[in-house]
């Protein structure tokens, strides 16, 4: 398979620049596998197309404000983009421009008692970096962190994306990039599908900025994703499996969901631990799962994706769920009526 049998026309304008005006406000293609055909509803309805005994998972983890701005002492602007914690205060990033930045050197946030050391140059172009002593990391970081929005969302980050770009059940810090499927899940939503007899259980993935990359190999099966860090409590796993077992239905919300579901099931976690967390036992580690056509899913029954980028891992992952032509297809008809497309865009229901 070739990179570009997933590419799509798209408009600029239909790529969402702010949320819907309230979460369940977001249009829903339904796509039925077995009907071969399309529809369109609001989210608001999305309880509607669920039944008593599914499996709703979701993904808890959240979004850090992750891009920070400073200072060289040469005056020169620089923005620190942090990735992945490594130990307190310790952390990887990306660096812009990282031209003349070297080991040694000072980044300041916030002024002069709070600058950034840069500690050397690590692998695939990101920095080892030291935050500040002076102030506690969540403090510095919640105080002086933007909102990491895509960087095809072209605007300044605004209070309201604090909120918005975070889902209501996000729990676990940890993320640079939103599980999206799950923004458009109000609380109210979510007791009206518990109500309905519906389980919801939560994982997290945290994701990171290996989301928005295009695949950058032209041969779809030779590309490799990045490694994300997943944690999923152990008597959720087995409720899991034993309900899959059972017939019940699992429905994902998002392909980080489903990329957990389904490493878990087929053991490709690695650096794979049980930690006891609040004295509750979690499995955890990291999965750098790739799914593309041909790939056979061993969980998930249903799930819920917002609409991606083309030449993406993510509209691979949900080509293989319901097959490449239908997916380019139901893009296609979703540019013919106007529908918003990626993060803060509408919303795919695949059954």
């Amino acid at each position: 398979m070739k990179v570009e049998d997933f590419d799509y026309d798209l408009p600029d304008e239909l790529i969402a620049q702010y949320p819907a005006e309230r979460r369940e406000k977001s249009r829903m293609i339904v796509l039925d596998r077995s009907k071969e055909d399309l529809r369109e509803t609001m989210f608001g309805n999305f309880p509607r197309y669920l039944q008593e005994g599914d499996l709703l998972v979701i993904n808890e983890t959240k979004v850090i404000p992750a891009r920070l701005y400073g200072q060289k002492m040469s005056g020169g602007r620089v923005e620190i983009f942090l990735v992945r914690r490594l130990e307190d205060r310790i952390w990887t990033a990306m660096v812009r421009p990282s031209r003349r930045v070297r080991p040694g050197m000072f980044i300041y946030v916030g002024g002069e008692q709070l600058p950034i050391e840069i500690l050397g140059r690590l692998a695939r172009g990101e920095w080892k970096v030291a935050l500040p002593k002076a102030m506690s990391e969540r403090k510095f970081i919640d105080q002086f962190g933007h909102m990491p929005l895509p960087p095809y969302i072209k605007r300044a980050d605004e209070e309201e994306d604090r909120e918005r770009y975070q889902t209501v059940f996000a729990r676990h810090e940890g993320s640079v990039a939103a599980p999206t499927a799950g923004l458009h899940f109000s609380e109210h939503l979510l007791e009206r599908i518990k109500m309905k007899g519906v389980t919801v259980l939560p994982l997290s993935l945290h994701v990171g900025p290996g989301t928005f990359k295009p695949l950058d190999v032209d041969e779809v099966e030779k590309n490799k994703l990045e490694e994300e860090y997943l944690m999923v409590r152990r008597d959720y796993w087995e409720e899991i499996e034993a309900s899959k077992r059972a017939g019940r239905r699992i429905v994902a919300v998002g392909t980080t969901t489903t990329r957990v579901l389904e490493s878990l099931a087929m053991g490709r976690v690695t650096k794979l631990e049980e930690k006891l967390v609040d004295g509750i036992e979690y499995i955890t580690g990291w999965t750098s799962l790739f799914i593309y056509p041909g790939f056979r899913f061993r969980v998930v029954d249903a799930l819920l994706t917002n609409l991606h980028l083309p030449r993406s891992s993510l509209i691979v992952l949900v080509s293989a769920f319901a097959g490449k032509e239908r997916i380019l297809e139901a893009y296609r008809w979703a540019v013919s009526r106007r529908f918003r497309f990626y993060s803060y865009g509408d919303v795919m229901f695949i059954r």
